[in-house]
């Protein structure tokens, strides 16, 4: 049994986000980013100063990535779109499910290679409604289907192995890829069971080391587990629903945390009152930069 570590970080934005999702980090301007899903909100957070804006979506974002200095990548429910980083200007670049309107995109990230995976769902979390798709340039190739909650997407410093969950299933998978590609080798195996716990797998990151950073949704928590699947370390976020993790800072040894009030009834929202906060988990890590999407 690992002791849970109390929370000794701060929080990075108070804002309540309904679904607080999507958290990512430009290194070359340390500005930290993150969706309010259904709010359709884009977060941004000069990590440095501290300064915070909010840009208004005609959308529901879920995933953001850096294509270069001007232009970034949204994942939506309306597809992927092009952002001008100078104007927020969004022009739309690949559709996504266009025969699905019931459905979203969800959690997704960069492979080193620069191509995108990104999971869909249905909107009220349909059983099997969603996928998981690998979009390099324009062309989007299907993973697996039959996804209820796409979650904990990340990938190996070398860019070998890919993990993912579906949330409903709550076991994560590990899956060996091609490096220079992002795509599968074989198929995916069973790496973490925690079927049937109460806390289900939400957002990852991997670390320098291998390690992977795993919010729990429902459990209050960040969990790092080892490349062999071991749990070595538990931190307690003050959000019972915590979502998904971000390397931030210069040194990217921060670790910023989003959170969640989704679902819960006036009672639920008293007994929780920072829920869909925003956190600096208060940890020393070995971040690795977010890789930026290839055209």
């Amino acid at each position: 049994m690992v002791a849970t570590s109390e929370f000794a970080g701060r929080i990075l934005s108070d804002a309540p986000l309904t679904l607080g999702e999507g958290p990512a980090y430009d290194a070359e301007t340390d500005i930290a980013w993150w969706f309010n899903i259904v709010g359709k909100e884009l977060h941004e957070l000069h990590v440095g100063s501290g300064a915070k804006r909010v840009h208004a979506l005609p959308f529901m974002g879920s995933v953001l990535a850096r294509i270069d200095g001007a232009r970034q990548l949204i994942a939506s429910d309306a597809g992927l779109f092009l952002r001008d980083t100078t104007n927020g200007m969004l022009t739309p670049y690949v559709a996504l499910e266009a025969d699905k309107p019931g459905n979203r995109s969800n959690d997704g990230r960069v492979h080193p290679s620069g191509a995108l995976w990104i999971g869909t769902m249905g909107r009220k979390a349909e059983a099997g409604a969603g996928a998981i798709y690998h979009v390099v340039g324009t062309v989007v190739t299907r993973l697996y289907d039959q996804v209820s909650i796409p979650n904990a997407i990340c990938f190996s410093p070398d860019g070998a192995t890919g993990y993912f969950v579906d949330s409903k299933v709550n076991v994560m998978m590990r899956v060996a890829l091609d490096a220079a590609t992002g795509l599968p080798l074989g198929a995916p195996q069973p790496f973490i069971d925690a079927a049937g716990e109460k806390a289900d797998f939400d957002g990852s990151v991997c670390d320098a080391e291998g390690f992977i950073w795993n919010a729990r949704w429902g459990g209050g928590a960040v969990e790092r587990y080892s490349p062999d699947g071991r749990l070595v370390s538990r931190h307690a976020l003050p959000a019972r629903q915590t979502t998904c993790p971000a390397f931030i800072g210069t040194g990217l040894d921060r670790l910023l945390v989003t959170s969640a009030w989704q679902g819960m009834d006036e009672e639920a929202r008293a007994a929780d009152p920072q829920a869909g906060f925003t956190f600096d988990l208060g940890v020393t890590v070995k971040g690795v930069a977010d890789a930026q999407f290839r055209l």
